[in-house]
């Protein structure tokens, strides 16, 4: 099952179990808890919970979701930062993962968890968004579930400085809006847009002179066309297998990896006519650590392209581009921008 980040408010939360990020003596606070606490019924809740307490920071306790549409309340006590040495990573990861195992062990299929220790706790929030993805990353490589990390407020979620101001540079040079492509190229006599991207071997963008004939440039049009049909001859789901055999890799490894349900993939991996979405096609791109003409190909056998006037293509071209295949961390950037996110 793959990870979500999704902007909403998570008592709101249609899901088997929400995670509360409690204090150690599970008393009803403010933010976050203080929100599940009163939309879920705070008598009942703070009852409940009394029963429980105290707990360890990183340990987890459940409760159910009494008024709130979640079935169950997951709570776990995350740390409080002071300067990142006093073992603060280790705990809050624990905080995940006791979350999901204990959510696994009451056989709940969907969790929706806020990122802990992000607010009062002072947790710096790149670092607390990076822990956050990678340790239910790890755990989605072994266990099956759906899960979601919710943001109220996007100022809470926040990505490395570096990385973003590398991505606004890329952004900056390679992004060409779409009213620029338009109304803002050279207007050079006898030429005309090229076919296929610099990239294909079968390009026929060469200027229009007119000592050329017009029969000579339809002749090299059809040759070209024929080019790219020969190359579609393969299907998407032979190309996938073929290059999942290629990488060395597992059908397990890939959709995991890809940030893809199980189901969805199997459909993709029989060929039955059932074709990817782009974002589901990149992902896979990505799983399989693709470079960028290899990504290329592969989406054009869905019928899609990389284009330098989508913003979502162009981040996908920065991280294909520079080898970095973690597509939490890609969907990191994706949601800072307001794109469609990797999976599904």
């Amino acid at each position: 099952m793959p990870l979500f980040i999704i902007r909403n408010d998570i008592t709101k939360m249609k899901v088997d179990a929400i995670v509360n990020a409690a204090n150690t003596n599970l008393q009803m606070g403010g933010g976050t808890c203080g929100a599940i606490f009163s939309a879920a019924g705070a008598r009942r809740l703070q009852s409940a919970c009394d029963a429980l307490a105290p707990i360890r920071v990183g340990e987890a306790v459940i409760t159910k979701g009494y008024a709130l549409p979640a079935k169950r309340i997951i709570h776990t006590a995350g740390p409080i930062y002071r300067d990142g040495k006093d073992g603060e990573e280790a705990l809050l990861r624990a905080c995940y993962k006791n979350a999901l195992n204990l959510a696994k062990k009451h056989r709940c299929k969907s969790i929706a968890f806020p990122i802990i220790s992000g607010g009062a706790y002072a947790y710096p929030k790149e670092q607390a968004l990076t822990v956050a993805t990678g340790a239910i990353g790890e755990w989605l490589i072994k266990n099956d579930m759906e899960v979601s990390l919710v943001v109220y407020d996007k100022a809470i979620f926040a990505i490395s400085s570096g990385l973003l101001g590398d991505i606004r540079a890329f952004i900056d040079e390679n992004y060409v809006d779409e009213q620029k492509k338009l109304f803002g190229r050279s207007q050079r006599a006898f030429e005309y847009e090229p076919y296929f991207t610099e990239e294909s071997d079968i390009s026929i963008s060469a200027p229009l002179q007119k000592s050329v004939s017009e029969v000579s440039v339809y002749a090299q049009k059809a040759a070209a066309l024929d080019k790219f049909a020969e190359r579609l001859d393969e299907p998407f789901s032979a190309t996938l297998l073929r290059l999942i055999d290629a990488k060395g890799k597992s059908d397990v490894e890939v959709y995991k990896c890809a940030n893809l349900d199980r189901k969805l993939f199997s459909k993709i991996r029989t060929g039955k006519g059932y074709m990817p979405s782009k974002k589901t096609a990149v992902a896979l791109a990505v799983a399989l650590e693709l470079s960028l003409s290899e990504t290329r190909d592969l989406l054009e056998r869905a019928g899609f392209a990389l284009s330098s006037s989508v913003m979502f293509d162009v981040i996908i071209e920065y991280f294909i581009s520079r080898k970095i295949y973690d597509v939490f961390e890609i969907n990191n950037v994706l949601f800072e921008y307001d794109q469609q996110l990797l999976g599904g």
